[in-house]
């Protein structure tokens, strides 16, 4: 059978379309999205860095932020550590701990922006740390926050930690309760604080950051719409 030139110049702009879309799949899958990346698992405070860049502005950090005389101190909840959970909600942007069947505290979030999505489903915190540097984004929506607070990374068998999604406070908005982040969860400094220390693996003595492990898990953390 033979194939016009106007077929041809019709079938031309399909296969492209077709190709691209294979393309974007096939990098999807070798290169998933990464909400930010971490390279320092201390925990341990940047004193000197004070300039933190996000989506093209400048600021300088709240001295409060590099106070380094932060007392450990782990709440004691009411229930078991294996029956505490963190819920949050990305259709409310809220979040609730819940220990056991009480209520430890209630907030309003900011989760990812549609193109830079939270993913849903029932997580474990995997690492706790005091504080962080994070980078992530491109171009005009490219960001370094050095001293992140009350940082924890949480992952699943389908969401490994490396992609960097994690409960943390934010010093550089406060638009809670409006879709804000890359991906993370965004929580005001003071209830992200409250939130970490209540939270397990249980952060030993004058310690800034802890792994999870068989006899010191993470607490559960459960995302829907």
């Amino acid at each position: 059978m033979r194939i016009s030139k106007t077929h041809l110049l019709l079938l031309v702009p399909l296969l492209i379309l077709v190709g691209v879309g294979i393309l974007n799949r096939s990098l999807h899958e070798v290169s998933p999205f990464v909400a930010c990346s971490t390279n320092d698992y201390s925990g341990l405070l940047e004193p000197g860095a004070t300039l933190a860049l996000y989506h093209g502005e400048e600021f300088t950090l709240p001295p409060i932020l590099l106070a380094e005389n932060v007392v450990n101190s782990q709440v004691m909840g009411v229930a078991e550590p294996s029956e505490r959970y963190i819920e949050v909600d990305l259709s409310e942007q809220k979040l609730w701990a819940w220990d056991g069947d009480k209520l430890f505290l209630e907030s309003l979030v900011s989760t990812g922006l549609p193109w830079w999505p939270t993913p849903t489903g029932e997580f474990r915190v995997w690492v706790k740390l005091r504080a962080t540097r994070m980078e992530g984004g491109e171009g005009r929506y490219y960001y370094n926050l050095p001293n992140v607070p009350y940082v924890m990374y949480f992952a699943n068998e389908d969401i490994p930690g490396w992609r960097g999604y994690g409960l943390h406070g934010a010093y550089w908005h406060n638009d809670f309760g409006t879709t804000h982040s890359h991906g993370c969860v965004n929580l005001p400094v003071d209830v992200a604080e409250k939130l970490y220390f209540w939270a397990t693996p249980d952060l030993p003595a004058q310690s800034s950051s802890v792994f999870a492990t068989n006899e010191n898990p993470g607490t559960r953390i459960i995302i829907h719409q």
